[in-house]
């Protein structure tokens, strides 16, 4: 038995588990919404889905860690304890991996299931490790608060340092795999130190072996991506229908596609659909000063500079890593006119002088939806003051069902602009099917004839909106609920 001054541990023995295990929790939280990500996508309903399991593990760890103590002297069960929580946290990702790949395009909620199950079970572990080890420094009664405060304050800590760690050192620096082994097996050593120490080599074989399997599992598990960056699990696949033609992925769903030898094709719908809005409303070959919030592959960028010599084009994009990407396997070069800066797109407008572009274009996305704080009505006015008199703001929209969001947009949109107008397919602006709809505004008239005479035959311009967006709100900083209008894919 460990013996320590005012208890059956020493102070600092107690303080560093209360403070690693609240750690341990943290880490797997945030590494869990990166986890699920790939397969049912990263909104503020998964954010609030993955942390309320969290609380709920925490919570159950905490209640049933204390009744045990009173009933098992803690000494006896807190290495096992470890043990089994890190044994646990190795078998996380290949389960949960390889369900979503089982899953993948559909049965949400059972790939969250699963997250949910294995998540809830080593964070539960976890939590009831303080009140174990608050039994174990209780010598008297005298000194109660101050020991369960003392070891209460430092969990905390823990956890703040576990939560800052994870989302400014860990997931920007290493893969997920990576962070979750090395977590499992820090718990497994401590664990297996503290059950050998307490109780002796026998009753730390089978939590080990649990572990060993994990981690094994772990390293054969499907990868559903190239490259775990800070935001998002990319990937770029070949088109085998089209020599040089790369689809780049970031989570599930496909957010760009190149041709490396040909950078005037044009693949998805929505772009087209930007080409025939810019081709419609400026001269063939006209330079332009272009502003690019959200950059991907890069696939307007190297439009403009193939079909229109001389165009400047600035692009925000926040994800660092996308751009080594581009970089890397699409054959981006930066120069006098293409100039890529990693930063947040709203912060990108803002730094943009006044009636500096002749066109803004909004296409960024975390997960499947629009950032929120780039759909709100004071980001549109900041891109009006950018944008010359004559200027143009498209944004792609993806939405679908009801198309609540969609309209939200516009109008928000049309709260600042004089002049907007949508393209997208025809259903879809009848309202019986969803999709990309790309929003066109100005504060000169949009040129619909020349505009729609470059649209593909399915596709149509709407300059008349009313009967679309009704009553729909208008988006602010401070009342932009994106996720909770937006309809997903699946629905």
């Amino acid at each position: 038995m460990l013996k320590g001054e005012g208890g059956p541990v020493g102070q600092r023995l107690a303080i560093a588990l209360a403070f690693g295990s609240s750690a341990a929790v943290m880490v797997l939280e945030l590494v869990s919404l990166r986890l699920v990500a790939p397969y049912i996508g990263l909104t503020l309903e998964t954010n609030t889905a993955v942390i309320g399991v969290a609380l709920a593990a925490i919570a159950t760890g905490a209640a049933l860690g204390g009744k045990f103590a009173d009933v098992m002297p803690p000494e006896r069960s807190l290495g096992p304890l470890m043990l089994f929580s890190g044994a646990l946290v190795m078998v996380i990702l290949p389960v949960v991996r390889w369900s979503g790949e089982a899953f993948r395009g559909g049965a949400n909620e059972l790939i969250f299931l699963v997250l949910a199950i294995t998540l809830f079970a080593p964070a539960a572990l976890l939590a009831a490790v303080t009140p174990m080890v608050t039994k174990l420094r209780l010598a008297s009664l005298a000194k109660t608060g101050t020991v369960v405060g003392r070891l209460s304050a430092y969990a905390t800590v823990g956890g703040i340092v576990g939560t800052v760690l994870t989302g400014f050192v860990f997931v920007a620096t290493v893969p997920i795999s990576t962070i979750i082994l090395t977590l499992g097996a820090v718990l497994v050593v401590v664990g297996a130190a503290l059950t050998f120490l307490l109780r002796g080599v026998q009753a730390a074989v089978k939590p080990v072996a649990l572990a060993v399997i994990g981690a094994t599992l772990t390293l054969v598990a499907p990868r559903p991506c190239e490259v775990e960056t800070a935001y998002h699990c990319a990937r770029v696949v070949a088109d085998p229908n089209r020599d040089g033609g790369r689809t780049l992925y970031l989570d599930q769903a496909r957010h760009s596609y190149v041709d490396l030898n040909d950078p005037t094709h044009l693949e998805f719908e929505y772009i087209k659909s930007f080409a025939a809005a810019i081709n419609g409303n400026w001269p063939k070959g006209q330079r332009l000063d272009a502003l690019h919030v959200g950059g991907g592959g890069l696939t307007m960028p190297r439009y403009l500079t193939a079909t229109r010599p001389g165009t400047k084009n600035q692009v925000y994009e926040i994800d660092p890593a996308v751009v080594d990407i581009d970089k890397r396997e699409l054959g981006v070069k930066t120069g006098p006119d293409l100039a890529v800066t990693v930063q947040d797109g709203r912060l990108g407008v803002r730094s943009e002088a006044t009636d500096s572009s002749d066109l803004v274009i909004m296409d960024a996305f975390s997960g499947l939806s629009v950032p929120w704080h780039l759909t709100t009505r004071e980001l549109v006015s900041d891109v009006r003051r950018v944008l010359r008199p004559d200027g143009l703001y498209l944004i792609n929209v993806i939405d679908h069902g009801q198309a609540a969001f969609a309209k939200a947009e516009i109008r928000t949109v049309q709260a600042v602009f004089p002049y907007v107008a949508v393209i997208a397919r025809k259903d879809e602006l009848s309202g019986r099917t969803g999709g990309n709809f790309v929003v066109l505004a100005s504060d000169q008239p949009i040129k619909v004839p020349g505009i729609s005479a470059l649209l593909e035959p399915k596709m149509a311009l709407q300059d008349q909106l009313a009967g679309f967006v009704g009553d729909a709100p208008i988006l602010t900083d401070d009342y932009a609920p994106v996720d909770q209008l937006l309809t997903p894919y699946s629905d």
